[in-house]
């Protein structure tokens, strides 16, 4: 082992000192202790093999994922139409294109081929109105994405052209209803309003059990929650709360009381004043039949009138005039109500449970994308080329 000799400089001018003094001179700048090497025995004969290397694609990681899900999608298809009974008719996609005609009167109609989309209750085909050629064009995408005439028995493949059906229902009998009924009878009294009593019958519970309205009970904590980084639940939920009730009850539904449904220390909810559940009624009487079903679908979903009320208004066609007036004095770049906002106001309390404790995997991420997808159904029954 080599050691670093340090000499003096009185020493390396003493040449007849002998060479012993000069080795007790030396001192090493090391403490480590010296090791050899062990070498291991060669197993392998032959060159160490190559590192593996990415496959390069022309187009993309993206693209690349996206055709490995399209090939799943279509094995999946495949499979589930061999789990049919041989030869069956329904295993078969009878039609080759789809599209959208225009009838004289303007109203849109979803062809198979020659075959007209028609209405499951009724039988007669389904008339789109000639303000949503949107919704339309959707009916037609989702016929052209089925593989099988089995797969159009099933509402939440075809969920637009279901909630279209309901509402061309509704809008017939609203039509037969206004033609044979004597201006001097009560419209709700005559037989053919019996969807939309149902429909109103069904809605109006929910407003005592309200989502947006059942607020959790106040906690200690709730009173240094304004001292901390992160709020508690009952605050969150008020934050929320309150810019959908001020909207409802200021522009919508003026003078009415909308209060919270649970009590402090009560799980029974508070009934909602008698006037205010009269006055919403008037309201949703009033509706048309396409505005009055996505209400239905959107209350149904976020199990929340005052939510579905308030996404009604924002995107209804009926309430253009009232959002045009709203927006002169509304901020450039103020962001709309919408199927995000609906949905996170809907489902707060879930999203602060889950935030907490995390997600059930094929539970929670399929509700949160469910209730979207409900939500953009109403929307999109219910908009119309003249919103604003």
């Amino acid at each position: 082992m080599n050691s670093i000799v340090v000499l003096p400089q009185s020493t390396l001018s003493q040449p007849h000192l002998s060479r012993s003094v000069i080795t007790l001179k030396r001192r090493c700048l090391h403490a480590s202790s010296s090791v050899l090497a062990t070498p291991l025995p060669v197993t392998q004969a032959g060159p160490p093999p190559t590192a593996p290397l990415p496959a390069v694609s022309q187009y993309g990681e993206r693209v690349d994922r996206r055709r490995r899900q399209a090939d799943l999608l279509k094995k999946g298809q495949e499979m589930r139409m061999q789990q049919m009974k041989p030869g069956s008719a329904m295993k078969k996609r009878f039609w080759k294109d789809v599209g959208v005609h225009t009838n004289s009167d303007g109203l849109y109609t979803v062809y198979l081929d020659s075959r007209p989309v028609r209405n499951p209750q009724t039988k007669v085909p389904l008339s789109i109105p000639p303000s949503k050629p949107h919704l339309a064009t959707a009916i037609a995408l989702e016929w052209d994405l089925l593989t099988s005439a089995q797969q159009a028995l099933r509402a939440h493949l075809i969920p637009l052209t279901s909630i279209a059906s309901r509402a061309h229902d509704l809008a017939l009998q609203d039509a037969s209803d206004a033609s044979s009924r004597a201006p001097s009878e009560p419209t709700a009294s005559h037989q053919s309003r019996t969807i939309r009593d149902d429909i109103i019958m069904t809605l109006l519970p929910y407003l005592d059990t309200d989502t947006l309205l059942c607020w959790a009970p106040p906690t200690p904590n709730d009173a240094d929650s304004t001292m901390t980084a992160t709020p508690s639940l009952r605050d969150l939920q008020a934050r929320v709360a309150e810019p959908i009730i001020s909207y409802l009850t200021t522009i919508i539904w003026p003078g009415v009381q909308l209060n919270p449904s649970l009590d402090e220390g009560s799980i029974i909810p508070a009934q909602q004043p008698q006037e205010t559940k009269d006055i919403i009624r008037g309201w949703m009487t009033g509706l048309n039949a396409w505005e009055l079903v996505g209400l239905e679908r959107a209350v149904l979903a976020g199990k929340s009138l005052c939510v579905a009320a308030r996404l009604l208004c924002e995107w209804g066609e009926s309430f253009a005039d009232v959002r045009r007036s709203l927006g002169r004095g509304r901020p450039h770049g103020a962001q709309r109500f919408g199927i995000e906002e609906a949905a996170q106001a809907c489902s707060l309390e879930v999203m602060w449970q889950t935030g907490r404790w995390g997600e059930v995997e094929d539970t929670h991420d399929v509700d949160k994308e469910d209730l979207r997808s409900q939500f953009g159904s109403a929307v999109m029954v219910a908009s119309g080329t003249s919103q604003a």
